[in-house]
């Protein structure tokens, strides 16, 4: 029978994650779900190096992510070195942003998270084909995808061994410039970035909420209309969130409008597809 302390400890798990709002309470609990609840984004890091072996077992168990056809169509590439660490940070640092991404700078290994068909690609045609198949959007998003598996089967291996990540959209911010910065092959772009590090333990990480589960869930068909009427709650615990984290004050609806509209949030990822085509693909 599970003691009070665990039950306690689990209950307050799923108040971080869904605020004030309606919360499963059926949930088949183990410490590995318990790990991935407790999932946060870490923004502030030691300058200690990773444990030996790190990176290794983070790569070990990406590669048990599920993967599309058995055809291992991502790498990674690992950077440590402080230059040019320095470099991709000023390279993706909006023109507005004073400190840009500090925390690239901050930790001791940069993680960029490559969709790479460039080694199917070279064998297809060595053998003789023309790799016609990677012309199309299919391949491309295949690639994508399998990366993304990857990577966050990463993020749970790099949790459990007491580590902090962050995912950074900002490594497509300038496609071309980061391919060139690490010398990618074609058929290759960077999909996104992750921090890795110790977190720095003067500054708390928090839990950020989720929208109930009725928003994402559904069975069978699509219910649009319930899940635009069950979002309704999300708008106080994100507020709650905000204000206990000291951010400013900001309404989700208006970042979810402001984010569609706005290219200053891009930061040049509105030229990713010319990047990607000049990288090879056709996205047909």
């Amino acid at each position: 029978m599970m003691n009070k302390e665990r039950i306690t400890e689990q209950s307050a798990l799923l108040q971080q994650r869904y605020g004030n709002q309606r919360k499963p309470d059926n949930i088949i609990w183990n410490s590995q779900i318990e790990a991935i609840l407790n999932h946060r984004s870490v923004r502030n890091y030691l300058p200690d190096e990773l444990p030996d072996g790190a990176i290794e077992t983070m790569i070990a168990a990406a590669q048990s992510a599920s993967v599309s056809g058995n055809l291992h169509q991502w790498s990674v590439v690992a950077v440590t070195d402080k230059v040019l660490k320095a470099k991709l940070a000023e390279i993706t640092r909006l023109s507005d942003e004073a400190q840009g991404n500090y925390y690239i700078e901050q930790a001791p290994v940069l993680l960029l998270w490559i969709a790479d068909l460039s080694r199917n690609n070279f064998i297809s045609k060595s053998e003789g084909g023309k790799a016609e198949i990677h012309n199309y959007l299919d391949s491309f998003l295949m690639s994508s995808i399998d990366t993304a598996l990857a990577a966050q089967t990463a993020a749970i291996a790099a949790e459990s061994i007491g580590l902090g990540i962050v995912y950074l959209g900002a490594m497509r911010n300038q496609a071309k410039e980061i391919a060139d910065a690490i010398g990618l092959p074609d058929y290759s772009y960077v999909a996104f970035g992750m921090v890795v590090g110790h977190p720095d333990p003067n500054f708390n990480s928090v839990i950020r909420p989720r929208p109930v589960q009725e928003v994402v869930l559904h069975y069978n068909r699509y219910d649009a209309k319930r899940s635009m009427k069950e979002l309704e709650t999300y708008e106080e615990s994100f507020q709650s969130f905000r204000s206990e984290a000291q951010m400013k004050n900001k309404q989700w609806s208006t970042m979810v409008a402001d984010v569609a509209d706005s290219f200053s949030y891009m930061g040049g990822r509105e030229q990713l597809r010319c990047a990607v085509e000049e990288r090879g693909f056709k996205l047909k």
